[in-house]
């Protein structure tokens, strides 16, 4: 887990600059609130709409996220008067909790915007609940969260805006379907149950804390598509929750809210849930429950017990999303991998055809965008076969036929990589072999994407160093003949079963 993050490839630095703008972002907006006259509570709020914006914004262009960050306060700010409106009425605030959660879920099918304007409106319910807002406070926080969000983009689109000098990053678009045959539909009728069972179950633990089981069961959902999935994001929030107490008990106790410690190790936190988020689940929950530790020392209110029920209410969430994929209209694994599977496929076929209409002479053709878009396409293939390669599957025949066919995928983005480094030259030419090696490895796509079958693996060969190309399209060919038998077993049985 150590080596999963710290040795994780980082391309051009981007998940380190996303981490320090963050750290700028979010401390400006605190210090702003405070310059501005806000109480703890209010910089509390300012911050967390800070994170969110820097955070949860994903759109694939600047524009995009500028008018999406734009967005935020026309959800958040409804949200959070409802949230305090309700702070005396339990039923009703308990039933617009699960709205919320329900229609921010639904949202994603709208794709990155849908999904960022989801995840703010719920927080900010659940910030209403976590500092126990009241009709009162609404001025103050309104304020607040403007003031946040200005800040956080006036660093993110001025400051600091590192997008705008690379191409846009391809969003590649959730399964498809109509009515409960859409996973954004399941998903929200999923999460709105296993939060329902979280939000009772969680009050009987702590009429207090019991927010913080919805949360552990909507933080679950997030990013995850098929049963398999959820499974295991629930474990893995889980267990860095354990040693996010265990480190709390270390470190925030100790330091019991003095602010100039508090601030620091604050810093080290939100870096690491922005540097780590895209590599280890794990350690970004640890990240966070730190982070929700120190600001409870700051608000004079940590205590061992009180970790103690963070834990209790974090397992009773997990509970909740794990009954819920599993016995509330369940998405299977296998018919997500497949589907992401068949897709990243194809995205070679696409990007060899326009790196060899490159080495042709076209000078339309765009292979680095299809190199972008199958990075991402491979990133959801990780994730949906993760709950296969996880060290406690059983299953070790699927086990390793999983990690087959991950090592293979990642040898056609490497050729891939290579062959379109290859075209990117200006003195490049075209060999005649190319045509005949891009027709190979079309058919061996169609093979594997369509209802054919794939003959049995050639042997790589070795061209000449003088012909890079045709070196990638070899290895290409290779890879692609070897996913045959993983993918397809001679009794053509998919990789994952029903």
């Amino acid at each position: 887990m150590l080596k999963r993050v710290f040795m994780a490839p980082d391309p051009g630095r981007a998940r380190l600059r996303f981490a320090a703008r963050a750290v700028v972002g979010i401390g400006l907006a605190v210090v702003v609130c405070g310059l501005a006259g806000h109480s703890l509570v209010g910089a509390v709020t300012g911050g967390l709409a800070a994170l969110l914006a820097l955070f949860t914004v994903t759109d694939a262009t600047v524009r995009g996220q500028a008018v999406t960050t734009a967005l935020l306060p026309l959800v958040g700010l409804p949200v959070l008067a409802a949230a305090a409106e309700l702070h005396d009425q339990p039923l009703a605030r308990d039933l617009t909790f699960l709205a919320v959660v329900g229609v921010g879920v639904y949202a994603r099918r709208w794709g990155p915007r849908g999904h960022s304007l989801g995840v703010f409106a719920f927080m900010t319910y659940f910030v209403a609940q976590f500092l126990q807002a009241t009709p009162r406070h609404l001025p103050e926080l309104y304020a607040a969260v403007l003031l946040s969000l200005l800040v956080a983009g006036g660093v993110r689109f001025g400051l600091w805006c590192y997008e705008r000098r690379l191409p846009p990053a391809p969003v590649p678009a959730g399964p498809g379907g109509t009515g409960l045959a859409r996973v954004t539909t399941r998903q929200a009728v999923q999460a709105t149950a296993g939060a329902g069972f979280a939000l009772v179950v969680g009050q009987l633990v702590s009429g207090e804390r019991w927010y913080w089981a919805v949360g552990a069961t909507w933080w679950v959902f997030v990013n995850t598509t098929s049963r398999g999935e959820t499974l295991v994001r629930g474990f893995r929030r889980v267990l860095g929750t354990v040693i996010g107490i265990g480190l709390g008990l270390a470190v925030a106790v100790p330091v019991d809210g003095a602010p100039l410690p508090t601030a620091a190790i604050l810093a080290v936190c939100v870096f690491g849930i922005f540097y780590t988020a895209a590599v280890s689940y794990t350690w970004m929950m640890l990240c966070v429950t730190l982070l929700a530790e120190l600001l409870y020392g700051l608000l004079g209110v940590l205590d061992p017990a009180l970790l103690a029920l963070r834990l209790a209410e974090t397992g009773v969430g997990a509970l909740g999303a794990v009954l819920a994929v599993l016995f509330v209209l369940p998405v299977t694994t296998h018919a997500v991998t497949d589907a992401w599977i068949q897709r990243a496929l194809r995205c070679v076929h696409a990007a060899t055809a326009e790196a060899a209409a490159r080495l042709a002479g076209s000078t339309t053709a765009d292979p680095a965008s299809r190199v972008a878009e199958l990075e991402q396409l491979l990133g959801r293939v990780r994730l949906s076969v993760a709950p296969l390669v996880h060290p406690l599957n059983p299953m070790l025949g699927r086990k390793r036929r999983a990690r087959r066919v991950l090592a293979l995928l990642d040898d056609c983005a490497r050729e891939i990589r290579g062959l379109v480094a290859v075209a990117a030259d200006p003195v490049a030419s075209h060999d005649a072999r190319l045509a005949a090696a891009c027709w190979r490895v079309e058919s061996a796509v169609e093979a594997l994407t369509g209802d054919g079958t794939v003959g049995p693996a050639r042997p790589a060969t070795s061209p000449a160093a003088t012909e890079p190309a045709l070196a990638h399209l070899h290895g290409l060919e290779w890879a692609l003949a070897e996913l045959a038998t993983p993918l397809r077993t001679p009794s053509g049985s998919p990789l994952v079963g029903a």
